[in-house]
């Protein structure tokens, strides 16, 4: 988990739009962040293996 105050840093507009940083919606981890889902990477993965996010599948 992030430390809050880098959570509520990221959620306030930046004064150049270049230096916005997007974080994981659910961890708040900015590393491995995946636009299609607004999550990382980690939680991406996690969800897909319990059947939560459509178009997944468990490989063999």
């Amino acid at each position: 988990m992030a430390r809050k105050a880098l959570i509520v840093k990221a959620n306030k507009k930046p004064k150049f739009s270049t230096r916005k940083v997007n974080r994981c919606k659910i961890t708040g981890r900015k590393r491995g962040y995946i636009r299609m889902f607004g999550m990382s990477r980690i939680c991406v993965r996690e969800l897909a293996m319990r059947g939560e996010l459509n178009g997944f599948f468990k490989s063999s």
